[in-house]
């Protein structure tokens, strides 16, 4: 038989997909089925994440108050009638404390609340502990109170405030040491007759720490403002060390092996475990160079360090976008080569240095590892002064605070821990948010 006694093959046509081709598409479905799916995956992580954290944390921002007429007694907090700050200093915390205690059960007899089945202590126990000392800088920063009967707003005791907030319940109060069911139910008799409150509570942003008798006073305050100035370090130094590095390596550095050795380290440094800049941090900054423990200033170094290789990375990045025909024309028109690097480059190289910088800024916002090994998990109840001298002062930061509340036994500080977490969160969404913004409204496309 010879080749032209063969049947004819069937001519294929463009419109009818052959096997191999259907193979091909139901792959690439599936790959687009994978990618939904792990999306998918991610979002619903990303959602219980976040409702879990908005759950625990929302209620920080929001307190349980007992507010009482207080009668400031002269005799006992001013004997002299001089009105001296030194000698009304002098008057501690228990002579306020039995003020608030007196006014509080003759607020109580005077509503008709039932107070037999509590002793005087526990009666006192329906407020913070922190009450008296509240009540005395009250005193002490407006003299001429004394004498006055005042409307004292105090915390009511964490365990109150856990009942209102649905924390607390009466069979997990008659195991509790620290409340009876006895107590809620005069809390209950108070909130009827208005003397409890649950409100918003401003005090959480800008109070100090407080102790683990006192998770109710405790506030973010110190840790925002130590969070602030290892913010203000890290920008005045990591930008113009991290720019000028970049402008370096990526315009006038030679091309070769030392270069190249440069380069590779940087994105080394990039991927680097933070907690190793932490031991690099205690032996340089505070074994050798003798800076203070727990002082924004140490803190501010190492997140230095941690953000250099992100904003020179970035900063390499902005410069190469910038088309070499910008270069040629300002030194074709005469330009130097610093003249056409600051005065045409580096302009339009901006937006993405700024986003690098806030991005870098953003990661160091939210590290921990670091403080915790130069001591900045230390308990910090008063503020640092303002800078340069606070800088030297100890203080804490956001992230640090949340690890420190977590640590500790009272389910009060575990609520405050999520709403610290909250106010990074928004912190770092409002760096990010930026960046986006800045991007967008000052790129250039070629």
């Amino acid at each position: 038989m010879t080749d032209a006694s063969l049947p004819a093959a069937a001519p294929k046509s463009l419109l009818v997909a052959d096997g191999r081709t259907r193979r091909r598409k139901a792959a690439e479905t599936r790959f687009r089925l994978y990618g939904v799916a792990a999306i998918a995956i991610g979002l619903l992580a990303l959602v219980f994440l976040l409702t879990s954290v908005l759950g625990n944390g929302v209620n920080a921002f929001r307190q349980t108050f007992v507010e009482i007429p207080v009668t400031l007694d002269e005799a006992v907090l001013d004997k002299t009638g001089t009105r001296d700050p030194k000698a009304m200093a002098k008057v501690t915390t228990v002579s306020y404390g039995k003020l608030i205690q007196q006014a509080l059960e003759a607020e109580l007899a005077t509503r008709g609340i039932d107070t037999s089945a509590l002793t005087e202590k526990q009666v006192m126990s329906l407020m913070s502990k922190e009450a008296p000392a509240d009540l005395r800088r009250q005193v002490l920063a407006d003299p001429l109170l004394i004498g006055q009967t005042i409307t004292f707003d105090a915390f009511a005791t964490s365990r109150v405030d856990g009942y209102f907030k649905g924390r607390v319940t009466m069979e997990s109060a008659s195991r509790d040491s620290n409340i009876t069911p006895e107590q809620l139910v005069v809390a209950e008799a108070m909130a009827g007759a208005g003397l409890i409150e649950t409100r918003w509570n401003w005090r959480f942003l800008t109070a100090p720490d407080a102790s683990e008798l006192r998770p109710e006073a405790a506030g973010l305050g110190v840790a925002i403002l130590g969070s602030a100035y290892m913010m203000l370090i890290v920008l005045v130094l990591s930008l113009p060390i991290g720019v000028a590095t970049s402008i370096y390596l990526e315009e006038m550095a030679p091309k070769n092996r030392w270069t190249d050795l440069i380069e590779v380290n940087i994105a080394n440094l990039a991927a680097v475990p933070s907690i190793v800049y932490g031991i690099l941090a205690l032996a340089l900054f505070i074994n050798f160079m003798g800076l203070p423990q727990s002082a924004p200033i140490v803190g501010g170094l190492v997140l230095t360090l941690m953000t250099l290789p992100t904003i020179i990375i970035a900063t390499r990045a902005a410069l190469q976008a910038v088309p070499p025909s910008i270069r040629d024309a300002a030194l074709g028109v005469g330009a130097s080569k610093m003249q056409s690097i600051f005065h045409h480059v580096l302009p339009l190289a901006m937006p993405g240095i700024l986003t690098g910088t806030i991005l870098g800024l953003a990661r160091a916002l939210g590290e921990s590892a670091p403080l915790l090994l130069i001591g900045m998990v230390a308990f910090v109840k008063d503020f640092p002064s303002a800078p340069p001298e606070g800088l030297m002062q100890p203080a804490t930061a956001l992230p640090v605070q949340v690890y420190q509340w977590t640590q500790r036994s009272d389910p009060a500080f575990v609520e405050r821990a999520s709403g610290a977490i909250i106010v990074l969160l928004t912190f770092l969404l409002t760096m990010n948010a930026v960046a986006i913004i800045l991007r967008r409204r000052f790129e250039r496309r070629w």
